[in-house]
């Protein structure tokens, strides 16, 4: 993992470790565009290893991974979002979120950052179509006059998609 992943990764776990957790969200981009996930969930940020494929998955989830020793389904969040499948490098990683007892990793195309986002910079999302519309929870404006717009996403429609998915593939593990 390069140094500013390290460097980003350290920084989301002692904003994992903050007491308040308010308005503090993971930035990540997916295909060159900025999502963020509200740290609450975000269990952590790991760099990208081995998958072992599973058979009969939807075609965005990649397969599954053994973090400290809990198997854990991984989602490609280019492929769920209908976005065509990027090459892994060495800035791609995995973000693990934990929602309701469900641990699911999702591989995204580089961590941005942790920022503060105030709730009068948080607008409703527009009415959407497609991929996104269920997820879509809120746009962010940040950056130097609010320039820079957040897709902020809701990890509890993310993680509760894929919970019954992560259900059968701890039982095919299990057996």
């Amino acid at each position: 993992m390069a140094k500013d992943s390290m460097d980003l990764l350290m920084q989301a776990q002692d904003a994992l470790g903050a007491a308040d957790v308010t308005n503090k969200f993971l930035t990540f981009f997916a295909q060159d565009k900025l999502y963020g996930l509200t740290i609450a969930n975000v269990n952590g940020i790991t760099q990208m290893q081995d998958i072992t494929e599973m058979p009969e998955l939807p075609h965005y989830v990649k397969g599954i991974i053994n973090l400290r020793g809990v198997v854990i389904p991984l989602v490609d969040v280019n492929l769920r979002f209908g976005n065509p499948e990027q090459e892994y490098t060495d800035r791609t990683c995995i973000v693990t979120l934990e929602v309701g007892g469900n641990r699911i990793g999702f591989i995204v195309d580089a961590v941005d950052a942790v920022v503060d986002i105030p709730e009068e910079n948080i607008s409703p999302p527009p009415a959407l179509t497609g991929s996104l519309s269920g997820y879509v929870v809120g746009v962010a404006k940040t950056g130097e006059g609010g320039t820079k717009l957040v897709l902020l996403l809701d990890s509890n429609a993310m993680v509760g998609e894929v919970s019954m998915v992560a259900g059968e593939i701890n039982e095919m593990v299990t057996v």
